[in-house]
């Protein structure tokens, strides 16, 4: 038996975001993610553009409150810097990643429906489930809120 490495990927690429949120580099991407060449540039850049608008949805009030404060763009809010970048652009780059990953994990479970496609789809799940989280988390952090919701019934 031999065991062929996947190709890399070709071409790296930049999905360019809207005005106020910063763009995503796809070789950045698959380097944090550890996403090699079985990912299409194109079944990537399908995922990371989902992930961005989902992602912006979910802090466009946010982002509106920051224009009116006259910030034209992420980078440009007062923030602490970890490693010479604000904590908000790795907080928004974290969650556009995280849902990325995700989305493409739920959508490369469907390639195998053998019993042992079907036992790895029950391990990545639990995977998607955590980059889920995860993303939420960066989001919540952005906003501002806690990790934890408590409604009292």
């Amino acid at each position: 038996m031999s065991f062929i490495a996947p190709a890399p990927s070709s071409a790296p690429k930049t999905i360019i975001n809207s005005e106020f949120w910063p763009d995503i580099d796809l070789a950045k991407l698959r380097e944090a993610m550890r996403l090699d060449g079985t990912v299409t540039n194109e079944r990537l850049e399908h995922s990371v553009i989902n992930a961005a608008l989902q992602t912006n949805s979910d802090l466009k009030d946010w982002r509106i409150g920051q224009q009116i404060l006259g910030f034209d763009g992420l980078e440009q809010v007062p923030a602490e810097q970890i490693n010479g970048q604000s904590i908000y652009l790795q907080l928004y780059l974290r969650a556009v990643y995280c849902l990325t990953k995700a989305n493409l994990i739920e959508r490369y479970s469907d390639f195998d429906s053998t019993a042992k496609g079907l036992k790895a789809g029950e391990v990545l799940g639990e995977s998607v489930d955590d980059l889920r989280r995860d993303a939420r988390f960066a989001i919540r952090d952005i906003l501002g809120e806690s990790h934890v919701t408590v409604e009292l019934i």
